[in-house]
């Protein structure tokens, strides 16, 4: 059986309980008839678009934007981290811990880092937070394109930006390794459902209920040996694609009130 690919690129585990639960996915997938290989993909567009994919998670954004139509949706995440409840989850809006900020009206004007304009976490959950603010224009002073929410996180310490909008796991993650971390949570955005495991699309509704009690099995075992804790991961449950129109509805949300899109 030609193998199929199984990733887990959208957060930053200590490497040991991520190792662990790769390799209880690709023995879950293979109890359910699946033969997985476990993959470290560069072009994530390119990997999640791949015939090939078996399981991975996705960002919600794409999902619903340049996903619609290659990937079907497998589970959704429950995370404990501060910003996430039940199946859904928020982006903590960032600033120095000594930034005079108090609200968000307080960073009008201001330089605000963002990893990516097709991220949900980083772009369209902040334009959401600030498009009631903004006008009918641009709300921010100027925006940084940082690539990812480590750099956007690195570029609000060093001073080349004032905020940024991390998504809440991401930053729980961060503060698990550095709790010293001089930042200060200034609010959070409004909530989506957490980041999608996906595979893809031309897989039938049998093999997605197989992957996904397969994504179970690894998430027990995983939790059994003490190691799950470190992906601040709680267990995964199905959810409605429908759910996440939320985000196409933030986005037009914005759009109505004149926020222009990051780029």
């Amino acid at each position: 059986m030609k193998p199929h690919l199984v990733s887990l690129p959208m957060y930053k585990v200590p490497a040991k309980p991520r190792a662990r639960f790769l390799d209880a996915l690709v023995a879950g997938l293979e109890v359910h008839g699946f033969s997985g290989e476990i993959v470290e993909p560069d072009d994530l567009q390119a990997h999640w678009s791949d015939p090939a994919l078996l399981l991975s998670q996705t960002c919600g954004y794409p999902l619903v934007t340049s996903l619609r139509d290659r990937v079907r949706l497998v589970a959704v995440p429950v995370y404990d981290a501060p910003g996430c409840e039940g199946s859904s989850y928020r982006s903590a809006v960032i600033v120095r811990a000594d930034d005079p900020a108090e609200e968000l009206s307080d960073l009008r004007g201001r330089v605000a880092a963002f990893n990516a304009p097709h991220s949900q976490s980083g772009a369209n959950a902040l334009r959401a937070a600030v498009a009631h603010l903004a006008g009918g224009t641009s709300f921010f002073g100027s925006l940084l394109h940082t690539g990812s929410h480590g750099a956007s996180i690195d570029a609000v310490l060093c001073g080349k930006a004032d905020t940024a909008a991390i998504d809440a796991v991401t930053l729980a993650l961060a503060l698990d390794r550095e709790p010293a971390l001089p930042l200060r949570i200034l609010t959070f955005t409004p909530p989506a459902p957490a980041l999608p495991f996906v595979t893809n699309a031309a897989t039938d509704h049998e093999a997605v209920d197989a992957i996904f009690e397969a994504l179970q099995m690894a998430a027990r075992q995983v939790a059994d040996e003490g190691l799950l804790d470190a992906h601040r991961l709680k267990g995964v449950v199905r959810l409605s694609r429908s759910a996440f129109d939320v985000i196409l509805e933030q986005e037009r949300q914005s759009d109505e009130l004149g926020l222009p899109r990051f780029a």
